[in-house]
């Protein structure tokens, strides 16, 4: 029995000894948040471990070229925090998402694990912080509250350049290819869920292209303000305990690492105490969520049916829709999308409470703006790509559908009010429903006008037009 591995280490910091689980790369302060904060189970991202880690290799590899560290401390930190940010030691960050505001804990989390990597590079104890100190070594220039900051930009920088423009600029671009392949198809049109005047099934498409348009135009909009670092500014803003140019130059380094244009803040006390760049970049994910949630349902009711409603395209079967009803499909990728617009706009509001925590020199809901700013990206992109490729471009327009349902609409009407006045026109339509007659079956018996006219005038391509047809 005498070669079992013990289940804990004994490990101290500024509050006393505490045990730590045998096998654990992370330390004492990590250890206690763990206890503390059993919360939730939701953890921070992957994107999110990898900016801090990032941040952690890079201020090494600056501490040890302005002397704050020796070069083998130096290269030991910065070797094992590229391990973190490879992903290798992800299970070794268990602390929940809801802990302290300023994400302290976590940043402690990535410093001890560093520290205990660093040093068995080295040759030492894992736990003793010799010759590595989580604080005094990996921590070196920093602070959480300047490095929360700026890893929570850096994250969302990434997710938003490398994951949700790329799918909302394939979204739209299959919205764009339907719209010209759709360009043809005249349909009744509807306002306030009653038939209007015509329009072409295209020309609803390109609408629906121009909101994810206007959507990449906002998120680039953000993108300057994301860019900006908050490193350097250490606890309050001041730069206590940085030496010049550590700033500077690390968030150099992670720019030329990571091809984004990340640059220093040029308001540090901004930068530590308000969240408005995250609260913006929310914003722009949230107006996104509001417009695929425009054109989720447009496309469900559009497909409604197959028989009973509106039956004007067909979008792809996907799986069996019903326990209990054989046959039914239903629209499950514009569904998906609608629970995801609605996580997107919940995610906002929490996350302009989280702004609002800026309570003079540091705001105190970091954790959970990242993580809600991260789900938020993430999400948008991988449903935006389900959307463009397991829905919208297997959508095929119902043509014989959408021409009788112009024809027998009420709307059509509309155009005759220039030519016979509003009070006619309307009183044929007041027939028409009466009697169940088209419009043009109407006319045509009254001779309202002559036949070759008013074909011209009932020319529903005509009429998606603009002018005053005939």
């Amino acid at each position: 029995m005498g070669d079992e591995t013990p289940a804990a280490r004994r490990e101290r910091d500024s509050l006393g000894e505490i045990d730590v689980p045998a096998g654990a790369w992370w330390g004492a302060q990590t250890e206690r948040a763990r206890r503390n904060f059993p919360v939730s189970g939701l953890r921070f991202p992957r994107r999110f471990l990898a900016a801090l880690a990032t941040i952690k290799a890079e201020a090494a590899r600056v501490n040890g070229e302005l002397g704050v560290l020796s070069e083998p401390l130096a290269a030991a930190i910065r070797e094992a925090a590229l391990e973190v940010v490879a992903g290798r030691f992800d299970d070794q960050f268990p602390l929940d998402v809801f802990q302290t505001g300023s994400g302290t804990s976590t940043n402690m989390n990535a410093n001890e694990v560093i520290a205990n990597r660093a040093i068995a590079r080295l040759g030492g104890e894992v736990g003793s912080k010799r010759p590595v100190h989580p604080n005094d070594h990996v921590n070196a220039s920093q602070s959480s509250n300047d490095v929360i900051p700026s890893a929570i930009h850096v994250a969302a920088y990434g997710a938003l350049v490398e994951e949700a423009e790329p799918a909302l600029g394939r979204l739209a671009a299959a919205l764009a290819a339907k719209a010209a392949e759709f360009d043809d198809v005249v349909k009744i049109g509807r306002t306030h869920l009653q038939d209007a005047v015509p329009v072409r099934l295209g020309q609803e498409f390109s609408g629906y292209a121009q909101q994810i348009t206007n959507g990449l135009a906002r998120l680039e909009s953000v993108k300057p303000r994301l860019a900006e670092l908050a490193l350097g500014g250490t606890a309050v803003g001041t730069g206590l305990n940085a030496p010049p140019g550590f700033a500077d130059r690390v968030i150099a380094r992670m720019a030329e690492r990571s091809g984004h244009p990340f640059v220093p803040a040029p308001n540090k006390f901004e930068a530590l105490a308000a969240k408005d760049a995250c609260v913006e970049a929310s914003g722009a994910f949230k107006t996104i969520a509001v417009s695929l949630t425009k054109i989720a349902n447009d496309i469900r009711w559009l497909a409604s049916g197959p028989r009973c409603g509106f039956g004007e395209i067909s979008i792809p079967s996907l799986q069996p829709g019903s326990s209990i009803m054989p046959g039914k499909v239903n629209p499950v990728i514009p569904e998906s999308v609608l629970m995801v617009a609605a996580q997107v706009i919940g995610n906002d509001a929490a996350i302009a409470v989280g702004g609002m925590a800026g309570n003079f020199e540091l705001n105190v809901m970091m954790p959970m703006i990242a993580y809600n700013l991260l789900q938020s990206a993430e999400i948008l992109a991988s449903v935006s790509r389900l959307l463009a490729d397991r829905c919208v471009q297997g959508i095929e327009a119902n043509g014989e559908r959408t021409r009788a349902l112009v024809e027998e609409s009420l709307a059509m009407c509309t155009s005759l009010a220039p030519k016979i006045g509003y009070d006619k026109a309307a009183a044929i339509a007041k027939e028409a429903f009466a009697t169940g007659m088209t419009v043009r079956e109407i006319a045509e018996r009254d001779e309202v006008l002559p036949a070759d006219e008013l074909d011209r005038v009932l020319d529903a391509r005509k009429m998606t037009e603009g002018g005053i047809p005939g």
